[in-house]
Parts: structure tokens; sequence; C-alpha cells
């Protein structure tokens, strides 16, 4: 009869379990309301309508642009449409109303660390949207317009490795972002201007390559390519090669420090939660 498990086996496993079952719960959460799925995916399917016939216009008789085909410009607006709920492009402030509502200190009891039990109910939700949403979305560009698509084993692996970090690296920025609620009871408004602040430096609006080149040497120096342009670069082939790899090694540095500046950050926010009487 095979020995039982050692206690620190046992321990290693229920570690392991818990942020599983989190994330498990937190991507069947998205199918609660597939209706409210649904009308979101037809909504963002009129504005990526909108946003192709504005690229387009851009164009005009033009056969690229800053290394964007037309092609390239609508693979880029079907992608961006796709990660919209994914990467909560458009803000998230679920952690800072745990936080005004006094609830995290419940979530200190779990046997886990804060930053990793919402991380790993952030990587649940973040897959329910993108199969309820994403990939919906890329079928409807695939069927109306055709999409640009990675050329082989290698360029998918680059692919979905840099998906992985884009999503790390932003869940962390809006975790840190949210962590302002210990210290500020009307955070929210902080929290909207780092949204906008989101927006314009990942390439949601626009692809980066299409600013003016200061602008996009500025953003070089700060975290929010990573989060979404570097992916969308990657998927169309405008980075490739050694460049692709180290636009991946950019989004791995970033993400590590940004995952140091939350665990400095938390810490520091809940020393002063206990120091109120939290």
């Amino acid at each position: 009869m095979p020995a039982p498990p050692t206690g620190g086996h046992v321990s290693r496993l229920s570690r392991l379990a818990l942020p599983w079952a989190v994330a498990r719960l937190g991507f069947r959460r998205q199918f609660a309301y597939p209706q409210a799925a649904l009308w979101g995916l037809i909504t963002n399917s009129f504005f990526g309508l909108l946003r192709v016939a504005v690229l387009l216009a851009l164009f005009g008789t033009r056969p690229q642009v800053a290394g964007y085909t037309p092609q390239d410009a609508i693979t880029y607006t079907g992608l961006t449409q796709a990660f919209i709920m994914a990467f909560s492009l458009f803000g998230w402030f679920d952690f800072m109303r745990v936080i005004h509502r006094g609830e995290v200190t419940a979530d200190l009891l779990r046997p886990a660390s804060l930053l990793g039990f919402w991380a790993a109910q952030d990587a649940g939700r973040a897959l329910g949207q993108l199969v309820l949403r994403g990939l919906p979305m890329l079928l409807i560009f695939q069927v109306i317009w055709g999409l640009n698509w990675p050329p082989g084993p290698l360029a998918w692996a680059q692919v979905v490795l840099s998906v992985l970090l884009a999503w790390a690296c932003g869940f962390l920025f809006r975790f840190l972002v949210n962590c302002a609620a210990f210290w500020s009871p009307d955070a929210v408004g902080f929290g909207r201007f780092a949204w906008a602040l989101l927006g314009l430096g990942c390439g949601f609006l626009m692809p980066l390559a299409f600013f003016p080149e200061g602008f996009r040497a500025v953003l070089a120096w700060t975290p929010f390519p990573a989060m979404l342009n570097t992916t969308v670069e990657l998927w169309v082939g405008v980075t490739g090669g050694g460049a692709a790899w180290a636009a991946l090694g950019t989004q791995l540095g970033w993400t590590v420090a940004l995952l140091l500046a939350c665990q400095v950050t938390l810490r520091a926010g809940l020393r002063r939660l206990e120091v109120a009487g939290g």
C-alpha cells in the first residue's frame, strides 16, 4: 500500500487547490448572465465596425502605414475588441470596493496570499470573458473581413506567452491602482484617470506605431504597451525575429516590476488599515 502524503505534500497541494478553485469559480461566474454577454458582444461588434472604417479611411490609397497593411489594421481592431473585457481595458474597481466596504479583512482570513487570491479570481474571469466574448469577436471579424493569423508554431507560442504576460501585467497595474483605496475614500476618480492613461498607452485607441516617434519613446518607459500593444504586434507580425523575444522580455520585466510594486504597496496599505483599527 502506498504511503499517505506527508504534511508538507498536503500543504503544498492545498495551496495549489485553493487558487485553482478560485480561478474556476471566477470562470464559471462569467456564464451566469449569457444575455448580458450577448448584448456586450453585439455592442463591441458595432464599435469594432466603426473603428475599422476609421482606420481604413486613414490608409486611403496607401498600401502600408507604419508597417501595418489594411489587413493588419483590421486584425488589430479585431484583437483589441476581443481583449476589451478579458483585459478589463475600460476599468476594474472590484478590489477597491472590497477595501471601501471593509470586506478586505475577510479576505485576509483565507489561507492564501491576498494578491494571489485576487490574481486567481481575475485569471478565471479573464478566461471566461475571452471564451464568451473574445473568441466570438475574432470569429465575426474572420467571417466579415478575414484576419491575419500567426504564421507558425513558434509565432503562436510567442503570441500565447504574450497574451499571458499582457494579462498579468494589466492585472497587476489594475490591482496597484485599486490599492489607492487604502489611502483615499474617493479613489474611484484616481482609477478613472488611470484607465484613461491605460487606454491611450496600451494601444487600444490606435496602434502605437501610428503615433509620433517622440510619444512612442515616452511610452516605451511605461508598462502600458506591454498590456496590449506588444501582443497585437506579435500577432500581426509587425514585431518578429529577435525583436519578438526582446518584446516578450520587456513584458516579463514590467510584470516582475509591477508585482514587486503591488507587494510593497499592499503591505503598506494593510499596515495603514491595522493602524486605523480595520
